[in-house]
């Protein structure tokens, strides 16, 4: 049985990967506050604020739909395989949003 020993020293590796996943995040808002507005104006035809609207509307059921089924899969097959299988979800979306015919992608693949 392994015991919790605090102290970045002994716990570099999940510090180091909690420091990448928050860096992964804070981009994602990055780019949703500065990038994708420019985006839904020029490429889309879509007013700025509309395009935002959108993803609070979205992200909000997205996250509430998402956040029931993963607590329950979560039970059922343990947290690390949830997130592992969350990090493959998210594989695609940067090209996704490289390659979007529509906005509807980029809200996909947003959320």
């Amino acid at each position: 049985m392994s015991q919790n020993i605090p102290g970045l020293k002994r716990n570099w590796k999940q510090f180091s990967l909690l420091v990448l996943i928050n860096a992964f995040v804070g981009g994602m808002v990055g780019l949703e506050r500065t990038i994708l507005p420019e985006i839904a104006e020029t490429d889309f035809g879509i007013a700025a604020r509309s395009a935002i609207f959108s993803f609070i509307v979205v992200f909000g059921i997205t996250k509430a739909v998402s956040n029931y089924f993963a607590g329950r899969f979560a039970q059922q097959f343990g947290r690390k395989k949830m997130l592992v299988t969350g990090w493959l979800f998210g594989i695609p979306v940067p090209f996704m949003l490289m390659h979007a015919p529509d906005w509807n992608w980029i809200v996909a693949g947003m959320n």
